[in-house]
């Protein structure tokens, strides 16, 4: 298959081409570019909110996450939505960033979400709306793959809650909004993650945007870390937002500071580790750890001392595409309404597809990319096995350009999880299913590898399909500044 074919076409707005034609065309993106700052300075403000049922010590919520059918016990600390308030003031107006404590959000809800901000939107000239979810494994279930199937986790009270926190946070954030600098600082952490699958591929480096207004109020921290949120386990069945929390928690004692948290590539797995872990479990202390290991990643963030002042520049492009859906699993839950999708004919071809999307933005020369999913690192930085390492004896040529090499900037800043949650995207070369079971039952390899993420993924093509269209932002990036 030829995949910058399929991405052309959809940006071409071509319905028809070949086999992998689609019968939707999707518009052609443009990149806005501001290319010197308008003003001396950026305005930004910070909201939040908190999304947390008043039943929910009487009703069924599903926590989201492990295993299905674990209905939510009670609470240890609630859930947030937190939105970022950032403008250049170059007269275009401003951007709102909003980070969710939940598992994920599918993009056909995120498009709801932002249509329920309408108003907001169009009161405060807000340019863009990106909502991130933190991944969190101990949040109330937000897709719908996690109560007692084949019934639905997905409860529409929260959900309800979970707009109406959105839009109280998105309004604080505007309120709040007061004119200061922003700074970018980086720290590698070398000592807390842990990556499950081979190769072991993951960045170490906690990313802070710092905005220190000039009045002398409280900061906003923007932080982006690789890692999920899982620490509390599968045997947790407690509402949280696990060690977001506490990292959010000390970075406010210790300065005042609000914070607003993304993940980055976390594919493959990309985890907390967790010192004497089975003892903790047994011992019932894993909120112990939790809350030890968002504490001491706050540390990380509250030393950093390294910073560059970014100039009050922001440009950005949005891209919508689609992709096949190869799990036949995917599709029959979209069909009996578990996940909330619209899918997509692909005509010529008995497949379906989604609609997802990426976006990217530059402050100053800061490159940040938005991505719909658990992206496996190794897609972003390189690294991939080689034929004689992977599961199959396949090579690494048949896996796309990694995003950095795309982006030609090795400090590209990934963001996971925004505006979609299309699952694991993993290498081609990599790529192994269950020849009784596909997608069903987690393969095992020649090496005795296990091969779990592929079964909740979209398919082998997802990877290409997200570094093509990439590539073709960026192209389209460069051409605006040479113009």
């Amino acid at each position: 298959m030829d995949f910058s074919k399929l991405a052309s076409s959809a940006l071409n707005g071509i319905t028809k081409i070949g086999k992998y034609g689609y019968t939707e065309p999707i518009p052609e993106s443009e990149f806005n570019y501001t290319e010197k700052a308008e003003a001396k300075y950026f305005t930004a403000g910070f909201g939040k909110a908190v999304m947390l049922p008043d039943d929910i010590k009487t009703k069924k919520y599903y926590i989201a996450g492990y295993g299905e059918n674990n209905p939510a016990k009670g609470v240890i600390d609630p859930q947030y939505a937190h939105a970022l308030w950032l403008d250049d003031n170059s007269g275009k107006g401003g951007h709102l960033f909003v980070s969710l404590d939940i598992v994920g959000l599918l993009n056909k809800d995120v498009n709801a979400l932002k249509k329920a901000l309408g108003e907001f939107k169009e009161i405060t000239g807000c340019q863009t709306i990106t909502i991130m979810s933190t991944h969190n494994h101990a949040g109330i279930d937000t897709m719908g793959i996690w109560g007692r199937l084949p019934h639905t986790g997905k409860d529409r009270k929260f959900m309800t809650i979970l707009f109406n926190a959105v839009i109280t946070a998105a309004g604080m954030a505007y309120r709040d909004r007061r004119e200061g600098k922003l700074y970018l600082g980086r720290i590698e952490v070398p000592d807390m993650q842990e990556d499950i699958r081979t190769p072991v591929v993951y960045s170490k480096t906690l990313t802070r945007l710092r905005f220190v207004s000039n009045d002398g109020t409280r900061e906003i921290y923007f932080l982006n870390f690789a890692s999920h949120s899982e620490s509390l386990q599968g045997c947790n069945s407690l509402v949280s937002a696990d060690f977001p929390c506490y990292l959010r928690e000390k970075i406010r004692s210790e300065t005042g500071a609000e914070t607003i948290y993304g993940v980055g590539a976390i594919g493959g797995m990309i985890s907390m580790e967790i010192e004497d872990e089975d003892k903790l479990r047994r011992e019932n202390r894993l909120l112990e750890s939790t809350r030890n290991i968002g504490y001491k990643l706050a540390d990380y963030a509250l030393s950093i001392k390294k910073e560059k002042k970014l100039e009050p520049r922001i440009s950005y492009i949005k891209q919508e595409f689609y992709v096949p859906v190869e799990n036949p699993v995917l599709t029959i839950a979209c069909q009996i309404g578990l996940l909330n999708a619209d899918a997509y004919k692909i005509p010529y071809s008995d497949k379906k597809a989604l609609k997802s999307e990426i976006s990217y933005f530059e402050i100053d020369d800061l490159k940040i990319l938005m991505i719909p999913c658990e992206l496996f690192p190794e897609l972003a930085y390189g690294g991939y096995l080689s034929e004689d390492e992977s599961a199959e004896g396949l090579s690494p040529d048949i896996n796309p350009e990694p995003l950095v090499e795309i982006a030609d900037d090795d400090d590209l800043l990934i963001f996971g999880l925004a505006n979609d949650e299309l699952g694991y995207v993993l290498p081609p070369n990599d790529f192994m299913l269950n020849d009784d079971t596909p997608y069903l039952d987690r393969a095992i390899d020649r090496f005795g590898r296990r091969h779990y993420e592929e079964t909740n993924s979209m398919g082998p093509e997802t990877a290409e399909i997200i570094a093509e269209n990439f590539r073709i932002l960026m192209n389209k990036v460069n051409t605006a500044k040479s113009d």
